[in-house]
């Protein structure tokens, strides 16, 4: 039997102090940071190496992250070349045709948040799709706030829970998990996926025909906001027309040739790379485009280590539980103290598939309330690990369960602070958009709650 030491009381107790942090709505970057150090200076017994500790965990967590960054970072310079270019409008003009009244706008909006989401990301997708289409779907009808409501859903919610392309939510839910493969996460979360994307979108529309019913008339003053872009070049649009072509092919590719994970990103990688440039190229001239290049790279990589800085701390106290990062950070001798855990309360606590489903959910909804949505991956991953020790249970699928619900909160759409982007883009308020969201995903999330309980 197991036997639980210092280390990992210590381990549990900085667990709760994060999970209370999280209940506050306070960031958990420096409990993290406190808990390392206490961590480190457990398990080794030297002041010195508990500090030392902090940076190591810190340099393990940024090479597990690394490639996810990196990848994020090329979509958003990439974004940043096509506006410049014109090729967003372009390759965004034909789909506004089809927004030929509200409930037609609502959904064709949703699905274009979502693809271009799940290839540029949701944050440069918010401005590309906005700036463009929020006009187009005012005018035909649809309400600002459900013009939000529908970019929140599709993008931060069903995009990016999922992230089927880039691959970073589910590359940091499997590292969290000490799962191999991201495809066993992705795998195992398209039942539970499924199940919230169409539950929420079906409550959200029904909500909207109600609110028209019921003559909630909103302003239309966005209307007169569409860019006005200068005509376009032969440039303009053979990047309008390859850019969307290259990444169909790449899809193809990664079906036939079966690429997955760091494979599948690489390719994306270098077709988000040879865009950027090629958009450079033929916008500013081969001279210009030396100097352009950069500069978009370096906007890329602000966002992209913006976004992540946070994520790479909390994720460093948390690779603590697994074995093999823990090696990596307090030497040969670490155990896996998730493991360890996991297989205690499997031996000490009769725990049974609802209440650890429950209990999943529940905390993955907690670490969503920092707004961040990555922040929490690790320990969803964790947890995930920890109870399939404890009990019989899908790893994968209960990982993938924490994934969907941390996101959904924190991504984000029912948490003010998380959708002012989207809000502020379609002039709403951010408080009113969190509540009209908050009904539809809450009913999301017990159906698919109870999805889980027969499947996992």
């Amino acid at each position: 039997m197991v036997e639980l030491g210092l280390l990992h009381y210590i381990y549990i107790a900085m667990v709760v102090i994060i999970l209370l942090t999280l209940a506050f709505k306070k960031d958990i970057v420096l409990p993290c940071i406190i808990g390392l150090f206490v961590m480190g200076y457990a398990a080794t017994g030297s002041l010195l190496k508990g500090v030392q500790v902090i940076y190591n965990s810190l340099i393990a967590a940024g090479t597990e992250f690394w490639g996810i960054i990196v990848i994020i970072s090329l979509v958003v310079a990439m974004s940043k070349a096509l506006k410049d270019i014109g090729a967003d409008d372009l390759m965004m003009s034909p789909i506004k045709k089809l927004m030929i009244n509200r409930n037609a706008a609502f959904v064709v909006l949703g699905i274009v948040m979502t693809i271009i989401s799940w290839f540029v990301w949701p944050s440069p997708a918010v401005a590309l799709v906005g700036a463009i289409m929020v006009p187009a779907a005012i005018r035909a009808g649809l309400p600002a706030i459900w013009a939000a409501v529908a970019m929140n859903l599709f993008g931060h919610g069903i995009a990016l829970s999922s992230d089927y392309f880039i691959q970073g939510a589910p590359s940091i839910t499997a590292k969290g998990a000490g799962i191999s493969d991201t495809y066993d996460i992705i795998n195992s979360s398209w039942p539970l996926w499924i199940t919230m994307s169409v539950v929420t979108v079906v409550t959200a529309f029904i909500m909207m025909r109600k609110d028209m019913k019921n003559n909630h008339v909103d302003d239309l003053k966005s209307s007169d906001k569409e860019e006005k872009r200068k005509s376009n070049t032969i440039g303009t649009y053979i990047v309008g027309f390859i850019t969307p072509i290259v990444f169909v092919i790449d899809i193809i590719v990664m079906y036939k040739y079966k690429l997955r994970g760091g494979d599948a990103t690489a390719l994306v990688g270098g077709t988000v790379m040879l865009i950027m440039a090629v958009s450079a190229v033929i916008k500013h001239r081969f001279v210009d485009s030396l100097e352009k290049v950069t500069d978009y790279l370096k906007e890329g990589f602000t966002f992209g280590v913006k976004i992540f800085a946070p994520v790479i701390v909390i994720g460093a106290f948390f690779f603590l539980g697994g074995e093999s990062t823990a090696k990596q950070i307090l030497g040969e001798n670490a155990t896996g103290l998730l493991n360890d855990i996991g297989l205690f309360l499997s031996n000490t606590v009769p725990l049974s598939k609802v209440p650890i489903i429950l209990m999943q959910t529940l905390v993955s909804g907690i670490t969503g309330l920092d707004g961040s949505g990555f922040s929490g991956l690790p320990l969803v991953g964790s947890l995930a690990q920890t109870f399939s020790n404890a009990i019989s249970i899908d790893k994968a699928g209960l990982a993938a369960l924490g994934q969907i619900v941390t996101i959904w909160v924190g991504g984000g759409t029912i948490i003010p602070w998380a959708v002012i982007p989207v809000a502020a883009i379609c002039n709403v308020s951010p408080i009113e958009l969190a509540r009209k969201n908050l009904i539809p995903v809450m009913v999301g999330f017990a159906a698919t709650v109870i999805v889980a309980m027969f499947i996992l």
